[in-house]
Order: C-alpha cells, then structure tokens, then sequence
C-alpha cells in the first residue's frame, strides 16, 4: 500500500474572491489528492488533503504561493491520521 500523509491548513490573507478554492482543487486533482477546501466565515480558506507525501508537499508549497490574484500572509498546518477511507476526489464548499 502507499503511503498516505493527511494535512489540515488554515491559509490567511487575501484569499476569498480570487478563486483560491476552485485553484486548490486543481491543484490537488492534478497532485493525485483527496480532499476539500471551503472558505471560513472570518476570511480564511481552510483545506483538508490526504495523498502521498510527495503530493502534500508540493500541495503546500503551492498553498504558499496561491492562484495569482491571491496574496497569502500565513498557512498554518498540521498533520493528523488519515485512513483508507478519505473519499476520492477533491471538493470546495
């Protein structure tokens, strides 16, 4: 079986009204990773993610940067146990 690492992120900043959403399900399609991001009531996106190591770095790394309108002042991660039964595919709310 591969290995699998399973992520939670609040992202801050100008990151509601610049498609960051729809962006980080694009993303995280193309990296292979299951998971959602839904925008919070005080202006942040909140992500959750699960996928190979590999595709969560990259996911984060990208969560940095953001889609190009956005401007991203702080991503606070934390890692917590996935299981094999995370739905596929990847949603926004």
């Amino acid at each position: 079986m591969t290995e699998r690492k399973s992520i939670h992120a609040v992202i801050s900043g100008k990151v509601q009204g610049v498609w960051f959403r729809q962006s980080t399900k694009q993303t995280a399609q193309a990296l292979g990773i299951s998971g959602s991001a839904v925008n919070l009531s005080d202006g942040r996106v909140e992500v959750h993610a699960h996928g190979t190591p590999e595709a969560i770095e990259k996911l984060i790394e990208w969560l940095h940067e953001g889609p190009e309108q956005a401007i991203v002042n702080e991503v606070l991660i934390s890692e917590y146990s996935g299981n094999d039964n995370t739905p596929e595919g990847f949603t926004t709310g």
